[in-house]
C-alpha cells in the first residue's frame, strides 16, 4: 500500500455495525442471567456444601456439625476450600458455556 493512502472499505450499509450491537446487547443480558443462577458443590460426603452464583459471589455455605472437630481446625478449612474453588470452577464453566454460545466459541477477551 502506498503511504499515506488509507485502505478502502465498503460499507454494508450499517449492517456489521447493528450485528455487532445486537450480540453486544445479548451478551450484556447473558451475563446478567449469570447473577441469578447458582452452581452447589459438595465435598467430604456432604460435610461441607457451597452454593455461588455465576458472578462468583458465595451464597451459601453449609457445614455439617459432624465434620467439625476442635482438634482438627485443618481438616475443615481444607474441606472449605475445596467446596468454595469447586464452586468458582464450576461458575467459570457456566460463564463459558453461557457465552460460548453467543460468541459461537470464539473466546473474546474480557467476557469469559
Amino acid at each position: 500500500m502506498a503511504r499515506g493512502r488509507r485502505p478502502q472499505f465498503k460499507s454494508q450499509g450499517g449492517g456489521t455495525l447493528k450485528q455487532i450491537q445486537e450480540l453486544q446487547s445479548k451478551v450484556l443480558e447473558a451475563q446478567e442471567a449469570l447473577g441469578e443462577q447458582t452452581v452447589s458443590v459438595s465435598v467430604g460426603g456432604g460435610a461441607v456444601t457451597v452454593v455461588m452464583t455465576g458472578h462468583h459471589k458465595l451464597e451459601s455455605i453449609a457445614i455439617s456439625p459432624d465434620v467439625i472437630d476442635p482438634e482438627d481446625p485443618e481438616m475443615l478449612q481444607d474441606l472449605v476450600i475445596a467446596a468454595v474453588n469447586g464452586a468458582s470452577d464450576k461458575a467459570s464453566e457456566l460463564a463459558t458455556q453461557s457465552l460460548a454460545s453467543l460468541t459461537g466459541g470464539l473466546g473474546i477477551p474480557g467476557l469469559m
